[in-house]
């Protein structure tokens, strides 16, 4: 069985690798630390269809825990609230510029308000909250299979002061069917702010989407395969997963070590108990893709290659290094999802250690693999992320968001590593010319075969290493960086925008 829905990857487009928390701050609005998605995510849009991309790849937009990993979240499913844009609520009437300014400094507590704003003008007949607010009890019916939960679990998350549910008392966190029903009522205020807060986030970023389609832009989102542990889904589902008779994790993900980190990386995710999963159709991973592909019109699966076979540590290990192999039902997985949602646009993240049996999981479903250009210049010819080895059905990137900034790369080769680089951008030039970073990187991409050719935005700004969005296995600095369109040079937009005619990519 093959995919069908390739039609947004059967020509050549470029796109560009930006979160939305790396977004500017709203002009007139309160900035809260982060990106949203008010009008300078519509900007955003506006920029990459005047320089001709047609697709913008975000990371996973869900909630995260404290250290704002969008790889570690309390919920596969739920909208990250510190998108909402508050200018976006100010606009509806939820909110004012002296709320927004006042002593509510947080964002839970202006939403909070907002939605006693909200139900209170939703007792006003023909007003717009009115008719809004079935709006909302769709949303919340439609929704209410991982809704409910989620809200429920965030409600007595805060009820134990952001305690992880398995140091709950008992009865909350083997979900004792009479003590829940108490919270929910007891909760029930708090947990209808909760579900407000995702039904403000998903009508805005549908919104968002929908602008985006009249200017030819789509939306690339990206899922981790793993959750975490501490989310509402190992809370609810915890057969789905491999616990012990505690609920206790006896294994825990990551990869062995690699190119990033040379003890490996302990992710510390559970790992799916896949015969569970198998027994009901895989229906939890069917309605988590069904849901990004609401939010997206392409869907990433981070580390496809867990799939066919996942790295399993021991819990009580402290690095990823002692761990094994263990197969997994890929193929009967994608199989219901191409089943329940036949066109659905997937890639397949496929970087790091991949076998023949990943590789011909992959080519099953005829999923676009990824091709990294800093990972190229190795010295070796056959190297497969030399620009004329990328095959058409690929995505290519100068790097991503795992990656240093191509500037901060380059500068920081050994002498003969970057003679590689040298030598490869001589030849493939029909005239000689000095290195120029990261400039030579972005035209190679772009005049490779790959269907789909994304830059980190970092790159079009030619910003250095201290611009990096993550660092593989380090826990602090990650995640905060931000632009600012002060720092886009008219040069450096008719430069992308030429070399996005030139090679066919507009």
């Amino acid at each position: 069985m093959k995919s069908t829905n390739l039609s947004l990857l059967s020509q050549r487009r470029s796109g560009v690798l930006l979160h939305i928390s790396s977004l500017p701050s709203s002009p007139d609005a309160s900035d809260l630390g982060v990106g949203d998605l008010g009008s300078e995510a519509y900007r955003f849009v506006d920029f990459l269809s005047s320089i001709g991309v047609s697709v913008w790849q975000t990371l996973p937009i869900n909630m995260p825990h404290a250290d704002n990993s969008p790889y570690q979240c309390l919920s596969a499913f739920a909208g990250n609230p510190n998108f909402i844009s508050l200018e976006k609520l100010e606009s509806l009437g939820l909110l004012t510029k002296k709320t927004i300014s006042g002593e509510l400094t947080s964002k839970s507590d202006l939403l909070a308000t907002a939605y006693d704003v909200f139900c209170e003008q939703a007792k006003q007949a023909e007003s717009w909250a009115e008719k809004e607010h079935l709006n909302f009890k769709k949303f919340c019916k439609k929704q209410a299979h991982w809704l409910n939960d989620f809200s429920l679990f965030l409600a007595l998350r805060n009820k134990f002061i952001q305690a992880g549910w398995q140091y709950w008392p008992d009865e909350y966190k083997n979900r004792d069917a009479v003590t829940l029903k108490q919270a929910r009522k007891e909760l029930a205020n708090e947990i209808a702010i909760i579900q407000f807060t995702q039904f403000i986030f998903f009508t805005q970023w549908l919104a968002l989407k929908a602008y985006a389609a009249t200017k030819n832009v789509y939306l690339f989102g990206d899922i981790p395969i793993f959750v975490a542990y501490d989310s509402a889904d190992v809370w609810a589902h915890p057969h789905f997963f491999k616990l012990d008779v505690y609920k206790n994790m006896e294994v825990v993900a990551g990869v062995p070590p690699d190119y990033f980190c040379a003890t490996g990386q302990r992710w510390g995710n559970p790992h799916y108990n896949w015969d569970a999963m198998a027994a009901e159709g895989f229906s939890w991973w069917v309605s988590r893709m069904a849901t990004q592909n609401a939010l997206f019109d392409i869907v990433r699966i981070d580390h496809f290659r867990g799939l066919q076979a996942a790295w399993e540590v021991p819990a009580s290990e402290e690095t990823a290094m002692n761990g094994q192999w263990v197969e997994a039902p890929g193929e009967a997985l994608l199989a219901a999802i191409f089943k329940a949602l036949p066109k659905i646009c997937l890639v397949a993240e496929d970087l790091g250690i991949i076998t023949p049996e990943v590789d011909a999981l992959r080519h099953q479903y005829n999923l676009p693999g990824m091709k990294i250009l800093q990972f190229a210049f190795s010295g070796q010819d056959d190297n497969p992320y030399l620009p004329h080895h990328i095959e058409a059905n690929s995505v290519a990137y100068t790097g991503t968001h795992d990656n240093d900034t191509t500037l901060g790369w380059y500068n920081s080769l050994d002498e003969y590593q970057r003679s590689h680089v040298q030598a490869y951008i001589y030849s493939s030039r029909s005239e000689e010319h000095d290195v120029h970073m990261p400039c030579d990187l972005i035209n190679l991409v772009f005049e490779s075969h790959a269907q789909l050719a994304i830059i980190p935005m970092q790159d079009i700004l030619a910003l250095d290493s201290s611009h990096r969005m993550n660092t593989p296995g380090t826990c602090t600095g990650n995640w905060h960086w931000r632009f600012n369109w002060q720092q886009l040079t008219v040069a450096q937009t008719e430069s992308i925008a030429e070399v996005i005619t030139r090679t066919g990519r507009s």
